[in-house]
């Protein structure tokens, strides 16, 4: 209900405009590292002497152009450039509907295949991001795909409030993947996905224990420190080697439980968001959790 009445109130056309304008000084800074690359490449570097590796993420969705996602790859090969000349530890995540998903499949998979390319070439890796429920089916196609060609640069994304993660996770598990599991942020009807919060976390559980069980590299992608906990438990308790899995979490929460992670020896990834199309981001993370409103609600009152 409440992710329904944020996403419902944030898409109104006063809200967003408002947001766009003024969303930066109140309090989407802490969530996205900024306009351009080079402040992002900034964040991540401070996060590497942390100990903590990064994925770097150029905001935006769904253009309605293909010259939109011909710019938006271009954009992603620059970046792993960049990347690769500073020496960062960081992968790159992108969104299939950035690249012209919804407009034309082949192109789609041609931008990808020439961003996932490049990461090959410099031994770099990329996240396809998981959107709402109506481009799954073509996400994973397309990752299957691909993931042919490169197995070891890409992976995919599977989100633990939709019903049909778990057949989706086994059927990509007949081969070893790379897996990040999220719990998912998008409004979705409750004839796809739960609708009650620990339906989604004992989901999120089962999908992770799986996906370890079957040998997949596992992100554990979850800010919630008592599925940490659950996580930390099994892996212990099954010796999954601590190079099968890293524990990742969004830039501008809880960065102190990925450092104590660090410190005790596992592999961590912070998402570290940029660019200037940030709004649908940051009211998606506003959604997700009541102290994030609480966090821009302050911002706003000291204005």
């Amino acid at each position: 209900m409440f992710r329904q009445l944020i996403l419902g109130v944030g898409n109104n056309w006063l809200v967003a405009h408002t947001m766009q304008q003024y969303g930066m000084q109140l309090g989407a800074r802490r969530f996205v590292a900024g306009a351009n690359l080079d402040d992002a490449i900034g964040v991540v570097r401070d996060l590497n002497e942390k100990g903590i590796d990064a994925t770097l993420d150029h905001l935006g969705e769904s253009v309605t152009q293909l010259r939109q996602a011909e710019v938006a790859r271009d954009s992603y090969l620059n970046m792993l450039d960049v990347i690769h000349a500073q020496g960062v530890r960081s992968h790159v995540s992108l969104k299939l509907t950035m690249m012209g998903l919804a407009i034309n499949l082949d192109a789609a998979r041609d931008n990808l295949r020439q961003i996932v390319e490049r990461a090959s070439d410099y031994n770099n890796f990329v996240r396809i991001d998981m959107e709402d429920s109506r481009f799954v089916s073509d996400t994973l196609a397309l990752f299957q795909e691909t993931w042919e060609r490169y197995p070891d640069s890409v992976g995919a994304v599977l989100q633990a409030y939709l019903y049909r993660t778990m057949d989706d996770l086994t059927r990509l598990s007949e081969t070893r993947k790379n897996l990040r599991i999220v719990k998912g942020a998008y409004m979705e009807p409750a004839t796809v996905a739960f609708p009650s919060k620990p339906d989604v976390d004992d989901n999120y559980v089962r999908l992770v224990k799986y996906s370890l069980s079957k040998g997949n590299f596992t992100a554990v992608a979850t800010h919630d420190e008592t599925i940490i906990g659950q996580v930390l438990r099994y892996v212990k308790e099954h010796q999954i080697p601590r190079d099968a899995f890293e524990f990742q979490m969004l830039y501008g929460v809880k960065q102190s439980v990925l450092e104590e992670l660090a410190l005790d020896g596992y592999r961590t990834r912070v998402y570290v968001p940029w660019g200037h199309d940030w709004y649908a981001y940051y009211l998606r993370r506003i959604a997700e959790r009541p102290a994030n409103l609480l966090f821009f609600a302050r911002n706003l009152m000291k204005r």
